[in-house]
């Protein structure tokens, strides 16, 4: 009797999208170190040295002598770096033709271009991101190149970063866009490159302040204020617990801030979520100056609070202060 044979089974096709997929996860899970690997040796610890004060001779006996151009100090502090940092042009040359890495990083997550973007080194990050610097890189608490040098108002370095394609929107870990950090700090310059270049005027970070919001807040460079409204910002978006700008400069004591965003249109009656009105806000803060703006453009002395109070409730002591005289004489 003969046996019957069974049919060969056909070999499985190998399934490619089920590879990409298992390989995606795997990145995810398995994430690629970009830190160096640490060297405190004598040799390691010299080289750095001579990279920050632009001792080229040094750099290139260490480098000569088979010291790792990319080792760094205990916090993952490279040569490269160093040089960047202390903007040491010639050193920094040298050590990315002898192969430094440009996207290495510390233990804060700090990278030589964002070294580079806080202390203003335009040439060096022309070089950096020459030889491939990754301008999305995020430190630690999320700061990119773009976003500390509009902190820091280096409007050179934010028209090059923007010119090479960086992100206007970009936000830290506290959603604070390049925007929100120049208009905080009063940085006109950096506002108007921004928003030149599509940055959007109403992103709200995780406390939902707005641009306009840190600017009013801030209080001290009203042409910020005019440029952020005239950039169609809303002049009505809340944070938060429900303060919209006007409410933040008369918190602030920003008289002249206040007066700017009432004449752009402010709402000068806006009430946050407890009910407090910027006039309120300006008499707790003893501002005559702003107290009397508000009342002048017509804010409404009889408004209440959640908790039935007006205005005139915050006056201190017997009510005979500069403010109260003001709300009283009308």
């Amino acid at each position: 009797m003969t046996r019957m044979t069974r049919p060969q089974r056909k070999p499985k096709r190998v399934d490619l999208m089920m590879i990409r997929k298992l390989v995606c996860c795997l990145a995810l899970v398995l994430p690629l170190s970009l830190q160096a690997a640490k060297d405190t040796s004598p040799q390691g610890r010299e080289m750095r040295l001579a990279a920050g004060v632009d001792d080229v001779e040094t750099v290139t006996k260490m480098l000569d002598a088979g010291v790792d151009v990319n080792s760094s100090n205990e916090f993952g502090k490279t040569a490269l770096m160093m040089a960047v940092e202390n903007g040491n042009l010639l050193t920094t040359s040298i050590l990315l033709s002898r192969g430094a890495d440009v996207n290495l990083e510390t233990e804060a997550g700090c990278t030589a271009l964002t070294f580079a973007a806080e202390h203003g080194m335009i040439e060096l990050t022309a070089l950096l991101l020459e030889r491939g610097a990754n301008m999305s890189a995020k430190t630690k608490s999320g700061q990119t190149a773009l976003l500390l040098a509009a902190r820091y108002g280096i409007v050179d370095m934010v028209e090059q970063l923007l010119f090479k394609g960086a992100n206007p929107d970009d936000v830290d870990k506290e959603g604070m866009t390049a925007l929100m950090l120049a208009a905080a700090n009063g940085h006109l310059d950096v506002v108007n490159w921004l928003l030149s270049h599509g940055a959007d005027p109403d992103r709200q970070d995780k406390k939902g302040k707005t641009a306009l919001i840190y600017a009013a807040d801030y209080g001290e460079n009203t042409l910020v204020l005019e440029a952020l409204v005239k950039a169609n910002a809303n002049l009505e978006m809340t944070s938060r617990d429900g303060a919209t700008a006007l409410v933040w400069a008369a918190g602030g004591g920003h008289a002249e801030a206040v007066r700017i965003l009432l004449r752009l249109g402010a709402d000068a009656n806006a009430q946050d979520l407890d009910g407090t009105s910027a006039l309120m806000e300006a008499v707790q803060v003893r501002s005559p100056a702003t107290v009397k703006a508000l009342v002048n453009e017509g804010a409404d002395k009889e408004l209440k609070n959640k908790e039935r109070k007006k205005a005139i409730d915050f006056a201190p002591g017997d009510r005979s202060g500069a403010c109260a005289m003001i709300l009283a004489g009308g």
